[in-house]
């Protein structure tokens, strides 16, 4: 794993960040965010070996009866090359 941030998915929306705090307390968490709603968050901790190993440790888990899904969080894309933004032709 190249990273220290994780994506961490499919749980239940009313998860807060004290809950993922709890769910990686065996773990040297820098930061949490959870994005409200949306049932998915992020987790950066201190090393790439760290995530790694709760990333094996939890993926998969059952929490709060979902199964969660743990993987290294990939970057933001450009959002300047979006192509959806427009149809590529002329409109006059």
């Amino acid at each position: 794993m190249q990273g220290s941030k994780l994506y961490v998915g499919n749980f239940s929306y009313s998860v807060t960040k004290e809950n993922l705090e709890e769910l990686f307390s065996n773990y040297q968490i820098r930061d949490i965010r959870v994005i409200e709603g949306k049932g998915f968050g992020f987790v950066e901790l201190s090393s790439p070996t760290e995530a790694e190993n709760a990333k094996q440790a939890l993926n998969g888990k059952d929490y709060t009866g979902r199964t969660l899904r743990v993987d290294e969080a990939r970057p933001r894309g450009d959002r300047s090359s979006d192509t959806r933004r427009g149809s590529g032709y002329n409109r006059f």
